[in-house]
């Protein structure tokens, strides 16, 4: 028994027995002090970490509030609706209610909705955000409108909008800040002439069918190519060490701590630096939302209050950040020894296996086709888009898992060259993990760009094949849901008087039926177009050899065998055919026989020569007519500078209910190209910000070689050898990396062109990102040189 200084027995040591969760948490915990008081050292690596995991915490969190953007935006969207736009009864006027009517344009590019009101009453319903309704001759606008037409690049639109602003519109009335539009006060619109009543806004929310499969593809894979770096730079953030670190941990193993232990410290560490990374990134993200009304991505922007994470997702961020900084951690100093005297990171490099790298691109690959082909067995056209996301993620993560065995097998070879050329290769040859890890994030990046821009191309190459030879692609097409001759003429005068017109064609169509024939019998032809206009314009629409006011044709263009049978009869028989008239009525007309049959210049090309009758304002009266519409077809002259604001200012003075409908406009130009480059600085974008960590990569190699630099230098080798040897380590495994991610980017975006049906004609476009790697691979190696000048100098020869 063992007894004290006043003999008494001292008990025996009680050994508390600690659970594997315990034991943990108090290694997790010392980890996190020793990282809170790592001196500066420790302190400007946990700035790195920080900034490099807060960066990508930012992203994320940008990332996961798009839904609650989206919905709030569908939400005042649906909030302004018309109420009743799907009803079959009209309302009757009331004190409350209102007619109104489209009256939105389209400026260089930009799309400025717009609506004309006439209150029936003293109590009318205001739209959202309205705190007036405005009178004839005035408007409320929304800020942004209110911004462009005050300043000179909104001359031309303030001239379109004739009308005095007299208040604006507030934010539960607008869908995003930057969003342009009006309310215009009217004191003719009614809804006989193109208008419709309602008498209040709002309503369930519309469906409007499901998701285009080509955009369901899209977004899906710009998540997952905008998130997929992100990851890959949070986990580089994490891994970075320092000096002082090693010595701590050498010391926790001197004085008796196993490996384990000190790996678990050393995760503690990182858990500090990725804690103060979730901070800096929150930070960031609030400080980025206050100004997403200022900015405009693809047209879109949002409200600060709009931009809120959803909260599972952003629990999900909360939650994996964390735990991946303490299992990334976990799994780097699996390769680093750690002893008593010291950290030892030249572990013996392990030989590297194929197959499995191999089996994740081409099973993403096969998911890919799989789902296409599931999908084609559905329904044509179809695109899943978990299957997309999942093959997208499976051939990225395939680039990252194949990079590394391409480095060895390379690099393993190369034999000779000059000094610094076997520095570098040596040195990659020892250890090429991690230039591997630091540029597998430039590889995902320029694998998704280049099927992103290989997706767009084909889009945009599908929609030229389509449209570039269709006879309305210089064209503009102005209607009005009404049919009236008088307008027609006055469309037609005063857009022929525009500038920048080269000719206009005015008409009024409508539809006749055959006396006799049931209108819900659909089992052959039953009624056919008329288009109502003058002779010049109908010569220059058919081929007519005379015409005179008052003249019929009937006009057969072969499209199918039922239309031609029935111009044939008509033209043979005539016979009486029915218009819509007022109310439920329908007007009788005498087709005369022997009516002559004509064909169209450019059979079946457009929408207005259809198998039907063409005829003179003489041969019947328009004004009886209550269904139909007027429409202009105007040419415009591209080489007059702002030839089509010109025509959509002649069409907002006529009528501002007008439509106006074209199918190439400069817009749609700008909108590829402001989404090509968008790609473009997007990637290169996200290059820079894996060139921030392949720099970290890269000092903190040449920390590691302090002792062999200077000795190097004392033996007799230039320091320009060095910074060359230095640029080839930089050098290879980028130009490598690039090759790969090429060559998957190319694959992945063939098999999403497949997936919708277009082709693409240019398959250089992958240069420019793939050049940019170029910049890269010269940015951090002017970068690191001023550490490897300072790691040479002859003190760096002492040592302990």
């Amino acid at each position: 028994m063992t007894l004290s200084a006043d003999r008494r027995p001292i008990a025996p040591p009680v050994h508390e027995r600690r659970g594997p969760v315990t034991v943990w948490m108090r290694d997790l915990c010392l980890g996190l002090r020793f990282g809170a008081h790592g001196g500066r050292e420790g302190w400007i690596r946990n700035a790195l970490t920080a900034t490099g995991v807060g960066l990508g915490v930012a992203l994320l969190l940008i990332a996961s509030s798009l839904p609650q953007i989206m919905d709030s935006r569908d939400d005042r969207l649906d909030a302004r609706t018309p109420a009743g736009m799907l009803r079959a009864e009209p309302f009757e006027p009331s004190a409350t209610s209102l007619v109104w009517a489209q009256a939105g344009t389209e400026y260089r590019g930009r799309t400025v909705g717009g609506h004309l009101l006439r209150a029936d009453g003293d109590r009318p319903a205001l739209p959202p955000g309205a705190g007036r309704m405005p009178g004839p001759g005035e408007m409320l606008v929304s800020p942004a409108l209110a911004g462009l037409l005050g300043s000179p690049e909104g001359r031309m639109l303030a001239g379109r909008l004739d009308h005095r602003t007299v208040g604006t519109i507030g934010k539960s009335g607008l869908v995003d800040p930057g969003e342009l539009l009006f309310y215009a006060g009217s004191a003719t619109i009614t809804a006989e002439n193109g208008g419709a009543r309602t008498d209040g806004y709002g309503g369930p929310r519309i469906d409007y069918g499901p998701v285009a499969p080509v955009f369901t593809a899209l977004a899906t894979l710009i998540c997952v190519v905008l998130l997929a770096p992100v990851a890959v730079f949070i986990a580089t953030g994490v891994r970075f060490s320092g000096e002082l670190r090693d010595r701590r941990l050498a010391a926790l193993r001197l004085v008796g701590a196993d490996i384990r232990t000190t790996r678990r410290i050393a995760a503690g560490e990182a858990l500090f630096g990725s804690a103060l990374g979730l901070a800096v990134g929150f930070g960031i993200f609030a400080l980025a939302r206050l100004f997403a009304g200022s900015v405009r991505i693809w047209g879109l922007s949002a409200f600060p209050s709009d931009v809120v994470p959803v909260p599972g997702l952003g629990a999900l961020v909360l939650l994996a950040v964390p735990v991946g900084s303490v299992l990334v951690t976990l799994v780097a100093l699996r390769s680093v020894t750690i002893e008593p005297l010291g950290v030892v990171r030249n572990a013996a490099p392990r030989r590297r296996r194929l197959w499995w790298r191999l089996l994740l691109p081409v099973l993403g690959v096969a998911v890919l086709l799989a789902s296409d082909a599931v999908a084609a067995r559905q329904a044509p056209g179809t695109i899943h888009s978990r299957p997309l996301a999942a093959g997208a993620i499976l051939v990225l993560l395939g680039v990252t898992a194949l990079f590394p065995w391409v480095v060895d097998a390379v690099v393993g070879r190369l034999r000779g060259g000059p000094v610094s050329w076997q520095l570098a290769v040596r040195g990659l040859q020892l250890r090429s993990g991690a230039a591997a890890r630091s540029v597998s994030g430039i590889m995902v990046a320029v694998a998704g760009a280049i099927a992103l821009q290989m997706v767009f191309a084909g889009m945009h190459d599908d929609f030229r094949r389509n449209n570039g030879s269709h006879p309305l692609w210089h064209q503009l097409e102005i209607s009005a849901d009404y049919p009236s001759t008088g307008t027609a003429r006055r469309m037609s005068a005063e857009f022929g008087a525009t500038e920048g017109v080269s000719e206009a064609l005015s008409m009024v169509e409508t539809s006749v039926y055959a006396q006799g024939r049931d209108p819900d019998d659909s089992r052959e032809p039953w009624s056919a177009g008329l288009t109502i206009a003058d002779c010049p314009v109908l010569t220059r629409l058919a081929r007519i050899a005379s015409c005179a006011d008052g003249d019929v044709f009937l006009l057969s263009s072969n499209r199918s065998p039922e239309a031609r049978t029935w111009v044939d009869r008509m033209a043979r028989t005539g016979g009486v055919l029915l218009l819509e008239g007022p109310g439920p009525e329908r007007l009788r007309w005498n087709l005369p026989r022997n009516t002559p049959t004509v064909t169209p210049h450019r059979p079946a090309e457009t929408a207005w020569q259809h198998d039907g009758l063409y005829a003179t304002p003489g041969a019947l009266d328009t004004g009886r007519l209550s269904e139909g519409s007027t429409r202009v077809l105007v040419e415009a002259d591209e080489n007059v500078p702002e030839a089509q604001e010109h025509i959509r200012n002649t069409a907002a003075r006529i009528d501002p209910s007008l439509a106006v409908w074209t199918i190439r406009t400069p817009g749609q130009e700008q909108k590829y190209t402001s989404i090509h480059n968008g790609l473009l600085a997007g990637a290169t974008g996200t290059m820079v910000l894996i060139a921030a960590s392949m720099l970290i990569s890269q000092i903190e190699r040449l920390r590691e070689r302090r002792r062999l630099l200077p000795v190097l230098v004392a033996f007799g080798t230039r320091r320009a050898t060095l910074a060359r040897s230095l640029l080839w380590q930089t050098a290879l495994p980028v130009v490598l990396g690039t090759a790969v991610a090429v060559a998957s980017g190319l694959v992945l975006g063939a098999v999403l062109l497949r997936l919708i049906n277009k082709e693409l004609t240019d398959w250089w476009l992958f240069l420019p990102v793939a050049g940019t790697g170029a910049g890269v691979i010269l940015l951090v190696t002017v970068v690191s040189l001023p550490a490897l000048w300072r790691m040479t100098r002859p003190d760096g020869l002492r040592t302990e």
